[in-house]
Formats: structure tokens, C-alpha cells, sequence
């Protein structure tokens, strides 16, 4: 798969400080795929979009459809972007803010599960989302977007 016809996703590393040190809002993936899984099941609030959107917006838009609230209001600093293992690149954007977890209200999606079931059900998008310093953030994360975490480290320091 080139790049040209790759999937993109482009999401927001959410952080805070708190008593000094950076923290990072993930969250967890929803569905029956992930429900058993914590090392590596956890992501950045992300989504797919087409040519016509820049990845400033999707990222802003996919925030609040994956979390039903809008990112906070903020500059977003570039991350840079990664292949993820299944081929789709993601663009990452650090945004400095803070969100109430219990006002996350996760978008959903429709899935076949078990898969030739003919069974669809509702799924959250996410199933959990929390905060995480960066040393617990980079076990529960996918692995190719630690690579962000890594990053982002190094603007703040």
C-alpha cells in the first residue's frame, strides 16, 4: 500500500501538567475485539479522513466525535505522523488542556460480531478514556503511536 493510497487518520495528544509532570488523555477501544485487552488497546482520540479535510481539522473533529465533547480551545503543535502496523498513517497534533472525564460521551459504531453472525451491534468508539503519565502511557498505547508520546516529551522538556 503507498502512501498515496493508504488510509489517514489524524488525531490530538491531549495533555495537562499536574504537579510538575505531563499527562496524556487515551482511550481505551471499544468493541469485542479490545474488551479483554489493556497493553496496547489504548489510543489517541483519532479518526479517518478523506483528501479534502486537512488533518488540522479532522483531528478537531474527530476529537469530538470519538469523546462528544470539542477539543479544548488551543494552538495544535505537529507530532508528526506514523505507520501504524495495519498501513494507515496517523497524524498527530499536541494540544495543551484540560477535559472532565465525565463529560465524555463516546460516539459509537455499528459491527457484525460474531463476525458471519449476522448480528450488528452498537460499539462505544471508546470504551473508557483516563488520564496516564507518560512512563504508564507508553505500555497501555498502540505501539506505533508511542512514537507521539516520545515527541511530545521532547517539546516540553
Amino acid at each position: 500500500m503507498s502512501a498515496r493510497t493508504a488510509r489517514r487518520s489524524a488525531g490530538i495528544v491531549l495533555y495537562r501538567v499536574v504537579s510538575g509532570a505531563p499527562q496524556v488523555l487515551l482511550g481505551h477501544m471499544g468493541g469485542p475485539f479490545w474488551a479483554r485487552r489493556d497493553a496496547g488497546a489504548w489510543t489517541i482520540p483519532k479518526g479517518e479522513y478523506d483528501p479534502g479535510e486537512t488533518p488540522e481539522d479532522a483531528a478537531r473533529r474527530e476529537f469530538g466525535e470519538e469523546l462528544g465533547v470539542p477539543p479544548p480551545e488551543g494552538d495544535l503543535v505537529p507530532l508528526g505522523e506514523v505507520r501504524q502496523s495495519g498501513g494507515k498513517i496517523v497524524t498527530a497534533f499536541a494540544l495543551h488542556g484540560d477535559l472532565d472525564l465525565d463529560a465524555v460521551v463516546p460516539g459509537t459504531f455499528a459491527l457484525e460480531w460474531p463476525k458471519r453472525s449476522g448480528i450488528v451491534r452498537e460499539y462505544p468508539e471508546l470504551d473508557r478514556v483516563d488520564w496516564f503519565d507518560l512512563d504508564r502511557a507508553r505500555d497501555a498505547v498502540v505501539v506505533a503511536q508511542r512514537v507521539f508520546l516520545d515527541r511530545l516529551e521532547e517539546r516540553l522538556a
